[in-house]
């Protein structure tokens, strides 16, 4: 069998497996669920031989730490993975809600429902924490899946498939088979035979870095939701709490440097930037964070940080680096997102309510945080359960995508006999 055809057949699978999963029951999706998270811990050891394989692999093929430490599965992402799926089970089925009705005057009812997407293609890069993420969002909103992950993490993505399918079909009899597929090989060929299959595939989400998505976005022949890179930013005011900026500051940052919700640029309004900075450089750099500052900022730390070039501010780090910039207030700080975000998430500090509100009301972003963390734009963090991603796309689902967000709608119209004259 060709690339095309198996991937052809896949597709077919996975959509027979879509119309059956619309006919089960919340009672037998969250069955399943909680089946399947019980399996994940009950074999941990098989995840981490499998897993221990990629994280061979990958450093053989050079990955850097931050993809090292998002291809890694250890005890406590295994268990994050199985909490993931209990809470999904716990959330309200998102399938079957009316979301709005209507009687029109000639006695037309008209109901407004939520349904299943169908088919939705995940392609990831290194995390394989999303296999079991995606699946189970898929799963509980009715959707079959097909998960496409990098090379990477190929051993680590299979065994947790199969290791959740068997849960589920040890669980419920009407289980169907195809509900969750891993795409056996690496090559990249399989990418454009899956967004092709425009009769077959209903969606496609893909996680990873720009260079990924772009080319998903631009080859695919189905509908995309896109999450571009997160050029995040952290706006201190001047009228910021100290304490608090630096704590806010520092976990945005270095709490986990290489996911898309960790800060990439400090703004720090000037009139204040003499006296705080020189703590916020301090507590970054006693983190290991390598600062990049413009150079009204060197002129005040001197040496002991690294010169800002203009590609800084586009650019995603993913790592212990943050570029700095003095800005003159918020203005400023609204200028430069305009300008340099990535519309993922932004946050500012200040004590000032005026000052928070209009930054959170012209700031364009799927998420803008006062006096928080911006590691908080997480499907979790919202009560969402395991996310399926976030969205920078502005039509449709925009930030942590949960269950809500992977349902469409259909009208049901009742009428008596009514015909149109």
């Amino acid at each position: 069998m060709d690339m095309t055809e198996q991937i052809t057949t896949m597709t077919r699978q996975a959509k027979d497996a879509s119309r059956a999963l619309t006919r089960m029951p919340r009672a037998d999706k969250d069955a399943c669920l909680r089946a399947m998270a019980k399996a994940l811990e009950d074999h941990a050891a098989t995840i981490h031989e499998s897993n221990a394989q990629d994280m061979e692999a990958g450093r053989h093929m050079g990955l850097s730490r931050a993809l090292l430490d998002r291809l890694l599965l250890d005890d406590s992402r295994i268990s994050a993975m199985a909490s993931g799926l209990r809470e999904v089970a716990e959330l309200d089925d998102p399938v079957g809600r009316i979301l709005e009705e209507r009687t029109r005057p000639n006695g037309l009812v008209l109901r407004k429902m939520t349904t299943p997407i169908g088919v939705v293609v995940i392609i990831y890069e290194s995390r394989p924490n999303v296999t079991a993420d995606a699946a189970g969002l898929c799963f509980k909103s009715g959707n079959a899946t097909i998960l496409r992950g990098g090379k990477e993490a190929l051993n680590s993505n299979q065994v947790i498939a199969h290791v959740m399918l068997k849960a589920g079909r040890g669980t419920c009899t009407d289980f169907p088979e195809h509900a969750i597929q891993v795409v056996p090989t690496p090559d990249r060929a399989a990418i454009p035979e899956l967004l092709a299959q425009t009769d077959n595939v209903d969606l496609c989400i893909p996680r990873g870095g720009e260079g990924l998505i772009r080319a998903v976005a631009e080859c695919s022949r189905v509908p995309v939701i896109k999450h571009y890179k997160g050029i995040c930013s952290v706006y201190i005011d001047g009228a910021a709490d100290p304490d608090m900026a630096v704590e806010i500051a520092v976990n945005s940052k270095t709490q986990r440097p290489g996911v898309c919700n960790a800060m990439e640029t400090l703004l720090v309004d000037e009139a204040i930037a003499p006296d705080i900075l020189p703590r916020l450089a301090e507590s970054l750099i006693a983190k290991d964070v390598e600062l990049r500052m413009d150079k009204s900022a060197q002129a005040i730390m001197g040496n002991s940080v690294h010169t800002a070039t203009e590609e800084d501010w586009d650019t995603e780090f993913l790592d212990l680096v943050c570029a700095v910039k003095l800005v003159p207030g918020v203005e400023g700080a609204i200028n430069h997102i305009h300008r340099h975000g990535s519309g993922h998430t932004e946050a500012i500090v200040t004590n000032d309510a005026k000052t928070a509100t209009r930054f959170q009301l012209e700031v364009d972003a799927s998420t803008v945080f006062w006096n928080a963390s911006t590691r908080f734009t997480d499907g979790g963090q919202f009560g969402m359960g395991a996310e399926i991603g976030i969205s920078t796309d502005k039509i449709g689902a925009r930030g942590p995508m949960g269950l809500a967000e992977l349902t469409s709608y259909k009208w049901l119209g009742e009428g008596r006999g009514l015909i149109r004259s």
